[in-house]
């Protein structure tokens, strides 16, 4: 009779030489597998954890919301894209945060990674840098530009994105403003810092945010059966926005 210890050892030590997508066909081999695999702090979770993630973020404050090795990892995979940004933005070592450089007469935006077109998504964002006149947070698809001369409203600035100013407590799209948000008496402006989260409901196709931890309504409805990305546009030099995926909302 084999040692069950030595079959985790041994599981361990094989899965942690895997591909995340050969461990998500694993875990749907058996029962024994499932659960070994759904352990989010396994060793297999913190091996690919500490290789693919940056050394600094690890342990940083800045995933505070995101508490298992798996979950650090998923929003690793799902930050900011070097890929899918202004030119005037570049994504910090830790890999989940943008800079925009100081260039003068230019809005700038970035996207996240990964898509989304099913299911329920959430993630936080933190404006770690003045805000400027202009700092929009929301969604895009990849349509829409992600560089503009002067200083404006870049997201939500056409008919594929969608945004809401932090400065004016504005939402943006199709280069019209649509109203007030939240819909509060004397709505209290984003104070540097503080985590806003963003949830995206593929199924009801509505976007809609929360700050400290409070659900601020819906902001907008009727979105398009397209794949939607995390996205912001900024105009303040030096300044740096943060993005960490959370995985399904939680309701309440």
């Amino acid at each position: 009779m084999v040692d069950p210890l030595c079959n985790y050892n041994v599981l361990e030590s094989i899965f942690s030489y895997l591909e995340l997508n050969d461990l998500s066909r694993c875990s749907q081999v058996c029962k024994s597998w499932y659960h070994f695999l759904n352990d989010e702090n396994s060793d297999v979770w913190r091996w690919h954890c500490l290789r693919k993630l940056p050394k600094e973020s690890v342990k940083s404050e800045l995933l505070s919301s995101v508490s298992t090795y798996k979950t650090k990892l998923r929003a690793y995979l799902h930050a900011w894209s070097p890929n899918d940004c202004s030119r005037n933005v570049y994504i910090k070592p830790n890999g989940f945060t943008l800079h925009r450089n100081p260039v003068a007469q230019s809005t700038d935006a970035a996207r996240g990674k990964i898509g989304f077109r099913q299911g329920r998504h959430a993630w936080e964002v933190i404006w770690e840098g003045p805000l400027g006149t202009v700092a929009v947070i929301g969604i895009s698809t990849k349509e829409a530009l992600l560089q503009c001369h002067g200083y404006v409203a870049l997201l939500g600035s056409d008919d594929q994105s969608w945004g809401w100013n932090l400065v004016e407590n504005h939402l943006l799209h199709n280069g019209d403003m649509q109203g007030s948000y939240p819909l509060l008496n004397n709505a209290p402006k984003y104070q540097v810092g503080e985590r806003i989260r963003v949830i995206l409901d593929c199924d009801d196709n509505t976007l809609s945010f929360e700050k400290n931890y409070e659900f601020l309504g819906v902001a907008f409805r009727g979105l398009p059966d397209k794949k939607l990305y995390p996205t912001v546009s900024a105009v303040y030099g030096n300044t740096e926005v943060s993005m960490v995926y959370l995985g399904t909302p939680l309701d309440g």
